[in-house]
């Protein structure tokens, strides 16, 4: 399907709203020169056939998105209902959408439609870098985006991006969200290795994510873990740079020191993310706590009184475990998140020898031999959104408001 923008036919507008409309017409993708298309440097990567170049890929994932008309959304959304809103923040508000399949006995296919609010904190150029990064990666491991709209409305341009639905929300909510299932210890680890995975085929391509955290980890039907929500995705330094240096952006809690400190971006800024979320499967806590007392209200100043070789290591396990965990491997992955949290960026693994360790951690997992109380039958769960609480599947991802990082 070509790329094509479609307008409604209207009256008459004036010059300078015409010159408006054709700035942001010429940014959208598909519009623009093939050549003023930004570069993520995607050669060879392992998922992707090594016979074909960037360019190759990029022509044929743009035509696979599809190009949608704002009726056609507004329609799949009932008019962009309020009992269908499953999630806001700074950009706007997130939908779920049902858009009419080509056969008349298929079902309608179930989508997550984001809709940006033009007063928004993410603007244009947060919804550009998502189609074009999108519109060009393919991994498991990452959210595929359908289609995306960019048209004149009533209250200025509206720009939508389409989603494949995650019913299962987002690592985030199964971890602190009242009411919701559990979460097995080996499953997990199994959401990690999954966006470990996914990191890893990021940092090959030389991207990096900027925004890693567990409320943007999104979860399938089968609980298969995606990242969502590339508004901030940034080209890795090239060549000899050890570095890009960019503005301070992100979510308080989970930046890395040295991008705090002095702005300076590295890949391994989202091995230090990382780290961040393993303390968080492994606790169930948030990295700040404010209904705490103050010596808890900070996660990894808290995790630093009970290091992993220590007695009382046990006291900072998520209670909701109830004692169904791998001693020994629990003790494993705070080492290794104590690794990735190193303050020398240097002294970090790369996501690829996360991923290793990690599937090492799962395999001693798996012998059972240092559960404290095994169970094999809870090491899954199938929780459909009505069994897991009130609220709906979503793309929780691009719900989570990004907020400038404070030194």
């Amino acid at each position: 399907m070509n790329c094509l923008f479609l307008l409604k036919s209207k009256k008459p507008e004036p010059r300078n709203q015409q010159k408006d409309r054709r700035k942001a017409q010429n940014s959208a993708p598909g519009q623009r020169n093939k050549s003023e298309t930004p570069s993520f440097n995607l050669h060879r990567p392992r998922s992707l056939p090594s016979g074909r170049s960037i360019r190759d890929l990029d022509r044929e994932r743009e035509q696979s998105l599809r190009v949608f008309t704002y009726e056609e959304l507004r329609e799949a959304t009932c008019g962009f209902s309020r009992r269908l809103k499953i999630g806001h923040g700074g950009f706007g508000n997130v939908y779920k959408g049902k858009i009419p399949t080509t056969g008349d006995s298929d079902p309608p296919l179930v989508v997550a439609i984001k809709k940006l609010n033009p007063q928004g904190l993410q603007g244009h150029k947060q919804w550009l870098a998502e189609v074009e990064f999108l519109g060009v990666v393919n991994h498991q491991n990452v959210v595929k985006l359908l289609g995306y709209c960019s048209e004149d409305g009533e209250n200025g341009m509206e720009r939508l991006l389409v989603y494949e639905y995650m019913s299962n929300r987002s690592l985030e909510e199964h971890l602190f969200t009242r009411g919701a299932c559990t979460l097995p210890w080996k499953q997990r680890l199994e959401i990690m290795l999954g966006a470990a995975e996914g990191l890893a085929y990021l940092h090959e391509v030389k991207v990096i994510y900027r925004d890693f955290k567990s409320s943007n980890v999104l979860l399938n039907d089968e609980f298969c873990p995606k990242l969502s929500d590339f508004g901030l995705v940034r080209e890795g330094p090239q060549g000899d740079n050890t570095h890009v240096t960019t503005a301070k952006v992100g979510t308080q809690g989970y930046a890395a020191p040295e991008y705090v400190q002095t702005g300076h971006l590295r890949l391994k800024s989202d091995v230090y993310s990382f780290g961040v979320v393993l303390y968080e499967i492994i606790t169930g806590r948030r990295t700040i706590e404010r209904n705490k007392p103050p010596a808890e209200r900070r996660l990894l100043e808290w995790v630093k009184e009970y290091p992993p070789d220590c007695r009382r290591f046990s006291m900072i396990v998520d209670p909701r475990l109830r004692n169904n965990y791998p001693s020994a491997g629990t003790r494993s992955l705070a080492k290794l998140a104590d690794l990735c949290l190193k303050k020398n960026d240097k002294e970090r693994p790369t996501m690829e020898i996360v991923v290793e360790r990690l599937k090492k951690i799962i395999e001693e997992c798996d012998s059972g031999d240092s559960y404290i109380a095994a169970s094999k039958e809870s090491s899954q769960v199938r929780c459909n959104s009505r069994a897991a609480g009130p609220v709906e599947g979503s793309l929780r991802g691009g719900v989570s408001v990004s907020v400038s990082v404070r030194e």
